[in-house]
Order: structure tokens, then sequence, then C-alpha cells
């Protein structure tokens, strides 16, 4: 199959890359590899790459795009956006970004804190009172016996603790159970009532329900919806068009279908979820986007907060989201040689990762696999998108692949 790219999407979506001059302006332009300083034939490999795993029938399609010094220098789509019906692939295709959205709550908590509305310390219990009392289990989840009599936990966990998921809280919230649950207020409320796993900052456990958390944080203080504030103060002034909770039914036609990865090797078209009786936006992991809106925020905090002549965050928020908070706590992120910042993992040693990227480069995948990364001394970004539930995490081999050939085009 050969690459798809329709001619159209380049000025529908407005395909970008930075004035020369270097200010932050958008400028409607098709991929340079030469002015984005990488290697046009070393970029070329990444879709004939991504197009042996389709034919190899690990995947269904991809789009890949690369930029490095505010310029684009790939924009690539290989492959089906849906494989039975044999419809192509779309450089402005949909995706379901699960975790991705993460990184995306914290900055939209980061606007109130530079706003000075909520401190990183703040306890947490302060604004949302649900989590006041709740008690520590000091032997781990789930284990009963001599010493396991549930205590009191040294402090409350932070808003810090949150995002960098050590506030000791478990993956997933209390069930509702016959409770209804018609808002993220219901839901925070019902799915508060746990056991902390650990104490707060001491152990890092990946908590979804800790970064629901922090867009019930958002509401509180903003006093908005929290996909009202994410889509006024985040999407809408980085012109991230394509990027919804709950995409509209004329965007339909460009969403990727799932596919899941079966034992024998096969791959076969997910069941869709069905539609839920109430819409609640999922802070942790809800929303749809391409990778030309990704590419847009990743350029925005590798700008050090400003896109398209606006500041988005502090200079000081960017940097606290993409240093390594954690310092050398076990399991950061899931990969080798992270740390965690605030959402993303942070590249402590190079060496871990084995792709080329820079320490210090920031992070993201999500449970789709769909994955970004800013690399601050590369200047460079990367966002590669497909759609399939199992099969390799953020290490996934179509993963791996497309950063390692990203990073050797580099041209320095």
């Amino acid at each position: 199959m050969k690459s798809v790219v329709p001619s159209s999407c380049f000025c529908a979506f407005f395909l970008w890359a930075f004035a020369a001059n270097g200010s932050d302006a958008f400028i409607p332009e098709k991929p340079d590899p030469a002015a984005a300083g990488m290697d046009g034939a070393r970029l070329a490999r990444i879709p004939a790459r991504m197009k042996e795993f389709v034919d190899k029938g690990t995947a269904a399609g991809f789009v890949t795009l690369v930029a490095r010094h505010g310029r684009l220098a790939s924009l690539e789509a290989v492959g089906f956006q849906d494989r039975e019906a044999k419809t192509p692939m779309r450089a402005d295709s949909l995706f379901r970004i699960a975790s991705m959205t993460k990184p995306m709550t914290v900055a939209g908590l980061m606007i109130l804190v530079d706003e000075a509305r909520i401190g990183l310390l703040d306890p947490v219990e302060q604004y949302l009172p649900e989590f006041k009392g709740i008690k520590l289990n000091p032997c781990g989840a789930g284990r009963s016996g001599a010493g396991c009599d549930l205590i009191d936990p040294p402090r409350p966990f932070t808003v810090r603790d949150l995002m960098t998921h050590t506030s000791g809280l478990p993956g997933q919230g209390a069930s509702a159970g016959s409770e209804p649950v018609r808002s993220l207020a219901d839901r925070i409320r019902t799915g508060a009532r746990v056991t902390l796993l650990a104490e707060p900052g001491t152990v890092w456990n990946y908590s979804n329900i800790g970064f629901a958390t922090l867009g019930r944080l958002i509401e509180v203080v903003s006093g908005q919806p929290y996909d009202q504030f994410m889509e006024q103060r985040l999407f809408q002034p980085l012109g991230m068009t394509d990027t919804a909770f709950f995409p509209a039914q004329e965007k339909a036609g460009r969403q990727a279908v799932m596919y899941t990865l079966e034992a024998d090797g096969k791959l076969t078209r997910a069941a869709s979820p069905a539609p839920p009786a109430v819409r609640i936006p999922a802070p942790e992991g809800g929303l749809w986007s391409t990778a030309a809106d990704q590419s847009r925020f990743y350029q925005m905090l590798l700008n050090q907060g400003t896109l398209n002549g606006k500041r988005i965050l502090s200079a000081a928020a960017v940097d606290a989201m993409t240093t390594n908070q954690t310092g050398d706590l076990k399991g950061a992120e899931f990969a080798p040689g992270l740390g965690m910042g605030f959402g993303f993992g942070v590249v402590r040693q190079a060496i871990g990762t084995f792709r080329y990227q820079s320490a210090g480069a920031f992070v993201k995948g999500g449970a789709y696999r769909t994955y970004g990364w800013g690399d601050p001394a590369k200047a460079m970004l990367g966002i590669v998108m497909f759609q399939r539930t199992n099969g390799g995490g953020d290490m996934a081999p179509e993963i791996t692949a497309f950063a390692t050939l990203a990073n050797a085009a580099v041209d320095r």
C-alpha cells in the first residue's frame, strides 16, 4: 500500500512551520526536511518501515510526524484507517490518544498554578474534602494480617503527588456500585473511597484515579466544567481544532478503527464500546486528537510555553512539567531510564530508552499505541499514531522503530 496523504489535507488543516526569524508565528508550509535540519533521505525510511508493519499485519495504518527547530520535517500517512473497508489512513485521521491526555490535564492545572489559584504543594483534601480521612495500608495493596491495620498517612497527598503518580492512590478508584454517576464530581466522590497503597511521595504507582482527580481540581478551582476549561484555555489558543473528548459527528469519518493483535499474530477488529449513558470527560485518558494537534502542544512546551504569539504557560511551569521530579524511584513511566515529570516521563539516561532520545526529553504514550516526545536538546518533536489494544505498550516495536528512525535523521 502506497503512503497516502490526500492533497487536500495540507490546505485543510494548515500544516505548519515557524518563520525563519525564530518567531512563533505559524505559516502554512509543506514538510521541508532541510529547513528543519533533517536528512530527507533518512526521513523517507519512516513510511517505508511503517509500511512493513502494515504488510506484516501488526497494525492497520500509521500517521507519523517529525518537526525540528519549529519546522515541519515529515508528515506521513501509511496503510488504512479502516482495513476492512480499505479506507486509506489520512494525515488528519483522528485517534483515541488515551493517556496522552494526562500531560494536557496537567497543563490545564498548571495554568491555574501560574495564576496562583492553587499550589503544587497544596493538600488535595483542601479542595476536595472527600479525600479527608483517607487511610493507609502499611502492608500494601490487598494485604492483611499482623501489622496491616489501616493507619493515618504521615501527611496528606498533594497536587504534586498526583502529577507524579506518587500520591499512594491505587490505579483505579472505588466502584460507584448502584450510585448514579452523572458528572466528574460524582466519579471522584465515589472513587475516593479507597485506601492508600503507600505513603505519599515514596512509591511510584500509576494512578488513573489520581489524574481524574486533577481534572476535578480544575473544575473546583476554575469554577468551570473540566472539558470546557480545557477547550477555552488550552485547545482553542493552541489551534487544536481536532482535539476533543467527544468528537463532532461530522468528524466520524476520520476516526481510525481500533484493532487487537491476537495470540496467533492476526490483527482483528476490536469491538466498538457502547456509547456511555452519560458523557463524562476522562482527564486521565479520554481525548481524541490528530498528529498535527499533538505537535502543537509539544511545540508549545519546546517553546517554553508559547505558540502562535500566545503564552499558554510560564517557562517555570514548563520546566516543572518536563523535569524529572521523582529522582531514581523505580518503575517511573514503565520504561528503563525514565523519571517522572508532571504527566510526562523524562529521559534520565538516554541509554535506557535505546531510541536516540536525549537526556531531558519528555515522553508520553497512550494505551492504544499513540506516542509523542519533545527533545529540547535537539529542538525536536515526534508523534506516531496507530490504534491497537495490545502489544508492547510504550515500548512497542512500531513506536521504537519510528523514534529511532526520526532521531537518526537529525542532520547536525
